[in-house]
């Protein structure tokens, strides 16, 4: 083979530096603002608890088919064009899985299974191929081997009917998160261990940060979509103040993430011996928890903006207090895989949203609303005036 019809077949990203975000990673994401979108409709139509349970799953799957994705372009370069049209056909295969999302548990739950098993089973295959050669080809073997696992489940689980779809699909999301876990371990060809998962630490800890950002930003538009609907009659008071403390809200979670935890993390991890340790617990694992709180937020805005005179509504309840309690807990879980330390804001935070559970039988869904608005923008406040207030302090590890 010559130099040329080598580099022609080297696919893998160079290590020089920091590996930047290209923006055919940033093209592929689009279809994941719909995806989110997609989510939240679906929580709104199905407030109870089976329509939360299928929504966890929905959503398991649509992290794990992303950020699989994530991963495997932390190693490819995007900018060359086997890798480009990588891309664009997962792209392709999401969008179809996304479109299908509302109707996942009825008639056409097989192009979710379908395409969650193509683009599982497809994307390691394409890496076993082009890794001919090269250490990280086993690790990809084995992955293989647990897609093809998984992909067998959600593609059996989109064929049958009734409560059985939903167990086929949490097998199917259960054997790709072990995996991970159990180092992919494989009769024959043994396990994984995450020193050899030679990431570059920025490049993932950015993708996932756009996905929050990919969350926040569907919240907004479902907000702005809602007033949107209501301004065709007549807006109340009520309803304006509930637009704004949707607004508040969502930029109140932004800040508890990106204020600083969210830059400091990338250094942590791109720093680090073992990034592939991190990169696993941190933001494969953790992250799609607050993504979570993110779309029970959006759907609770939504309710709220419309309803915001209702009171003692159990749904909406848990639907306020819950995404809020959500992200934070996830957000706690995410500084304790980093910095082995949980601020006592965060605690405190949970504890005052179980708390205020208890109220939701007396209090309006915009009296709900504000309360968790103000729950977040205390713990943002207090976070900046105890590592990063007027007296100057430096920020300490604890509290990022």
């Amino acid at each position: 083979m010559t130099v040329t019809e080598a580099r022609t077949f080297d696919l893998l990203r160079t290590r020089e530096g920091t590996a930047r975000v290209t923006n055919v990673e940033l093209f592929f994401d689009l279809v994941y603002v719909f995806a989110v979108t997609q989510l939240s409709h679906y929580l709104l139509d199905h407030r109870n608890v089976t329509g939360a349970l299928q929504a966890t799953v929905l959503l398991a799957m649509v992290w794990l088919a992303w950020a699989y994705t994530a991963w495997v372009t932390n190693w490819l370069e995007p900018e060359r064009i086997p890798v480009r049209l990588l891309l664009i056909g997962l792209a392709l295969v999401s969008l179809v899985m996304s479109a299908a999302l509302p109707t996942a548990f009825g008639r056409f739950g097989i192009l979710v299974g379908g395409a969650y098993a193509v683009m599982q089973a497809g994307r390691s295959t394409f890496m076993v191929v082009v890794l001919r050669g090269r250490p990280l080809r086993a690790n990809f073997q084995r992955i293989l081997a647990w897609c093809l696992v998984s992909g067998m489940l959600a593609i059996v689980g989109g064929i049958v009917t009734g409560p059985a779809r939903g167990w086929l699909w949490l097998a199917a999301v259960a054997v790709d998160l072990t995996g991970g876990v159990a180092g992919f371990w494989t009769p024959g060809l043994g396990r994984s261990v995450t020193t050899e998962w030679t990431i570059e630490g920025n490049h993932l800890a950015e993708r996932c940060q756009a996905f929050i950002l990919i969350a926040l930003g569907e919240s907004i538009v479902l907000v702005g979509a809602t007033l949107s609907r209501l301004l065709e009659s007549s807006v109340t008071w009520a309803e304006a103040g509930a637009f704004l403390l949707a607004v508040v809200g969502s930029a109140g979670l932004w800040w508890l993430y990106f204020d600083r935890s969210a830059d400091e993390a990338a250094r942590v991890i791109a720093a680090s011996a073992d990034p592939g340790r991190i990169g696993r617990t941190a933001y494969h694992l953790i992250h799609p928890v607050m993504v979570a709180g993110i779309i029970v937020v959006a759907a609770a805005d939504v309710v709220v903006l419309s309803q915001p005179g209702a009171v003692g509504v159990a749904s909406t309840g848990w639907l306020v207090l819950g995404g809020t309690a959500l992200f934070i807990a996830g957000h706690a879980a995410f500084k304790f895989a980093v910095w082995r330390v949980v601020p006592w804001t965060r605690l405190a935070a949970l504890a005052v949203l179980g708390l205020l559970g208890l109220s939701v039988p007396a209090l309006s869904a915009l009296g709900l609303g504000l309360c968790a608005a103000v729950v977040v923008l205390a713990v943002a406040a207090l976070d900046y005036r105890l590592y990063r207030g007027p007296r100057g302090r430096a920020a300490v590890v604890g509290g990022r």
